[in-house]
């Protein structure tokens, strides 16, 4: 390809709409452009990466005997309703409507329509397992579209589907896509975390996100140093808090004091109360699926709400107003409690299991209780984990100190069990002729997501830095005097014929700029190797060749081919 006959409009300026470093470049460089918000239109640069990530994956999908299909993004009401997630999705679904006022959705996922398929195809063991997978649109009602192709209201994913007989066969499955796709982001050139993940609406029992480390990326993760242990901060377990819970009663019954104008842990904690957040209880109100339940913390924790949905199994789930607060509890947020509640389901936080001593709201504004023992004086509905880890607690499972990162999501995988196959009939004959519903997994790469976060790991000052196996050209023959039958330009098209002749992804840079402007577009662009063709190096009969992290070497013009051929083969 020669430039002069491709499109790549690049920006000296950064756009102002762009946050992140991997936003900005994705504009620069010319790979996409913003349509309205959580749209981008992608222009040819952008959409040879988007292919050449896209035939990494089918690759991958296809070695670990997935099959592809096609399905439609237009999907019917009725078999969310079936499945339950019309109403957990709602927030993020798009409806739209036919001339005849008929309801359709916008695919955000297909674990509908892939199971209402295999219902109505596969009714035999002998017919499984199977595993469907497609590259395709979705879409989603983002509140706040951002960060580019991070959080788009279109976007173009990979999602998979399995079916088995059983757990032990489903756990075969999942395994082959766990593999698959480390070998996929491998391939991409993309340094990831596999962490134990929450299910979210999506459900099942188990669940891994590949994680990039970035700091521009939306999630947290915990992990130890000794790659053991990874989890989504949603997830994640630890020994507990590293200041120990009091647990010494004091032998007093619990005891009301007035604490007027106090309403946050902190401000009891000052004098002159002094009561450290470690020795408070926090209490929270949230409205399940339209019941309220009370919360129970320690005061220096927070609340994880992913934890709190899948403990309870819903995702029907938001903090209570003042005014539900009030009526449950006859006070307002700030001098809550749980003592004497017995009217409304009351679950705990673990690390105030043997808690005594404790301080928390007296459920009367203005007035805390002190001297409670949660034993003695709360009734527990549940114990359950509701805390968010904290940088330097133990792993469980290796003792050593966990750090917190922020990373970018690339994939999810899923055991989803058989919660799409009971309610939507995928239900086949086992060996003995008895109806059994099919064990399913469910797994997704972002691609268009993939794109960005490979540019947010890997730039520099200068712009992206693209691994060869998905750059938009792997070579830039870049001729430094363009003149039409040239000694220069003639130079630098053999080069070019011969690199395309073996088969390599080269663009020639034709346009009659300056040197400065083409090296500029081409570190911007972020073509992994540059070969430049100048008056300067010919009179020693060479051309420079420059990799794009690389150090800059000069070679005789008859060995340029070759060389650039080495180093495209030391890379793979």
């Amino acid at each position: 390809m020669r430039w002069t006959q491709t499109f790549i409009p690049t920006l000296k300026e950064t756009p102002a709409e762009a946050e992140i470093t991997s936003h900005k470049l994705l504009l620069r460089a010319g790979l996409a452009r913003r349509l309205a918000g959580g749209l981008y239109t992608f222009l040819p640069l952008g959409l040879r990466v988007l292919r050449k990530i896209e035939a990494i994956i089918r690759e991958e999908m296809n070695r670990a005997g997935a099959l592809e299909v096609a399905m439609p993004c237009l999907q019917p009401p009725e078999i969310w309703q079936k499945s339950g997630r019309y109403q957990d999705m709602s927030e993020v679904l798009y409806h739209v409507y036919d001339r005849a006022k008929k309801e359709w959705l916008l695919g955000p996922t297909h674990e509908e329509n892939i199971t209402v398929l295999v219902a109505s195809e596969i009714n035999s063991y002998r017919q499984l397992p199977k595993n469907f997978y497609q590259i395709t649109v979705k879409f989603r009602d983002e509140i706040r579209p951002r960060f580019g192709l991070m959080r788009a209201r279109e976007f173009v994913m990979k999602d998979a589907y399995s079916f088995d007989v059983d757990e032990r066969s489903a756990e075969v499955s999942y395994q082959k896509m766990y593999d698959a796709y480390v070998r996929i982001f491998e391939r991409c050139g993309l340094r990831t975390i596999a962490v134990e993940a929450h299910t979210g609406a999506i459900g099942g029992s188990f669940s891994h996100e590949f994680m990039v480390p970035a700091e521009s990326g939306e999630n947290e993760i915990a992990f130890c140093e000794s790659g053991k242990y990874a989890a989504n901060v949603e997830k994640a377990v630890s020994q507990g808090p590293l200041i120990p819970t009091p647990t010494a009663s004091t032998g007093a019954s619990p005891e009301k004091f007035p604490t007027p104008g106090v309403l946050t842990i902190e401000a009891l904690a000052q004098p002159p109360y002094n009561v450290p957040a470690h020795h408070q209880i926090k209490t929270l109100v949230y409205i399940v699926e339209s019941k309220p339940v009370v919360l129970l913390l320690r005061g220096d924790d927070q609340l994880n709400e992913a934890k709190l949905a899948g403990a309870l199994g819903t995702v029907l789930l938001r903090p209570a107003t003042p005014e539900e607060i009030y009526e449950l509890l006859g006070a307002h947020p700030g001098s809550l409690g749980a003592v004497g509640v017995t009217h409304v389901p009351v679950y705990a936080d673990l690390a105030l299991r043997g808690a005594a001593g404790m301080t928390t709201g007296a459920n009367q504004d203005g007035f805390h209780l002190r001297h409670v023992d949660i034993a003695r004086d709360i009734k527990v509905t549940r114990w359950l984990d509701l805390r968010t880890v904290k940088a330097g607690e133990l792993c469980l499972a290796t003792g050593l100190p966990l750090k917190i990162s922020r990373a970018i999501e690339v994939g999810h995988i899923f055991k989803l069990g058989t919660k799409y196959s009971e309610k939507l009939g995928a239900v086949f004959l086992d060996e003995q002729g008895r109806p059994r519903p099919a064990v399913m997994g469910c797994y997704g790469i972002g691609v268009t997501r993939t794109l960005q976060a490979i540019i947010e790991q890997s730039n520099d000052k200068d712009g992206i830095i693209w691994p060869m196996s998905v750059a938009p050209y792997t070579v830039c023959i870049t001729p430094l005097d363009v003149t039409p039958g040239g000694r220069i330009m003639s130079i630098a098209e053999q080069i070019y014929r011969q690199l395309i002749e073996s088969g390599v992804d080269a663009i020639l840079d034709d346009r009659d700029e300056r040197p400065g402007v083409k090296f500029k577009d081409s570190e911007l662009v972020g073509f992994p190797i540059r070969v430049a063709v100048g008056e300067k190096s010919l009179a020693n009969e060479q051309v420079e060749i420059k990799p794009r992290a690389g150090q800059l070497m000069l070679v005789h013009k008859t060995e340029a081919v070759n060389r650039v051929l080495e180093l495209i083969k030391r890379a793979n």
